[in-house]
């Protein structure tokens, strides 16, 4: 069952069409221009061309492109990180005005050689979209700084509209799956946000096709929302590279609708589930109503040149 991955084609419903139009190649550009890493490119993600080429989100990666931890399922590279780079969150902030963007999403690598797990980037990340692009919205996916509560806080001041951070699979699937990353840590992690900022959307995701089982998936589902977490994501594990985990099944749209289903029946305030969903898919659409009409408020009082968000400035 393990080898499954290797022998069977992947089913149609996970094909999808490269579409390397104008827009994807401008913005492909641009992140080489300002020196900039995306989880889009970096993690292999199905839907860049799809994303990339309607510009209303995008999914910087912060903290240069080498991960400290070494993930089974991850296509981010591993080993020693790179020297901080403090003129990065100005470079993402350019990038956010430059692209007209809506909503953006800032992850990282997972940076286990920092005291604060790399939130002081962060925050000044977040800091510095706020002032060049007061409209856009924003959403924050860190690593879990090892359960340091005072680099949450770091991360938690600067204001971010919706705080991601993923579980990534069953609590049971966790220690083969994940590096360093502990279920319950997550989830308390996920807690204290709540604690900090009860009005600030908290989210997570995981990922099917590792060998659990429905009623797994459903005690996840109930973990999370034990936890208060707002909006969860579900989509199909791909193998990115033959050294990582093996697929071992793939998982019908009709499922995937089945647990979208069963996810707002128990609660959850928005659920994205589909085979070639992931943590980032669709974000501008989970920003709660009250951040949503800031945003949309600030986009009508600009000046109209500014408005055309399909005009990049090079």
């Amino acid at each position: 069952m393990a080898k499954q991955a290797e022998y069977i084609r992947k089913p149609e419903w996970l094909k999808t069409k490269i579409n390397t139009n104008d827009s994807y190649k401008k913005l492909k550009h641009l992140m080489r221009d300002k020196r900039l890493n995306t989880v889009c490119e970096e993690a292999k993600c199905p839907n860049i061309y799809e994303c990339w080429s309607e510009r209303k989100t995008a999914t910087f990666m912060i903290l240069g492109d080498t991960c400290t931890r070494g993930c089974r399922f991850c296509a981010v590279k591993t080993g020693l990180p790179n020297e901080l780079d403090w003129g990065e969150p100005k470079r993402v902030a350019d990038s956010v005005e430059i692209m007209g963007l809506k909503h953006v999403v800032v992850t990282a690598v997972a940076r286990d050689d920092l005291a604060d797990g790399g939130a002081a980037v962060f925050a000044n990340t977040v800091r510095a979209i706020r002032a060049q692009r007061p409209g856009c919205t924003i959403e924050i996916l860190p690593s879990d700084m090892k359960g340091d509560y005072e680099s949450l806080h770091t991360l938690m001041d600067s204001e971010p509209d919706i705080f991601n951070h993923n579980i990534e699979t069953v609590r049971r699937l966790t220690k083969r799956v994940r590096a360093i990353a502990k279920y319950d840590r997550s989830l308390l992690l996920l807690k204290r946000v709540k604690e900090i900022a009860p009005n600030v959307p908290t989210k997570s995701s995981i990922m099917l096709g590792l060998g659990e089982t429905k009623e797994e998936i459903v005690e996840a589902m109930d973990d999370l929302l034990a936890h208060n977490v707002d909006i969860i994501t579900i989509g199909q594990y791909l193998q990115p590279t033959k050294k990582h985990l093996n697929v071992e099944r793939y998982y019908h749209p009709d499922e995937f609708e089945e647990l979208k289903r069963i996810a707002l029946e128990k609660g959850f305030s928005h659920c994205e589930s589909g085979p070639l969903v992931r943590s980032s898919y669709h974000a501008d659409e989970q920003v709660s109503q009250s951040s949503a009409q800031k945003r949309i408020d600030y986009m009508k009082g600009v000046e109209s040149q500014e408005d055309k968000e399909v005009n990049f400035k090079f």
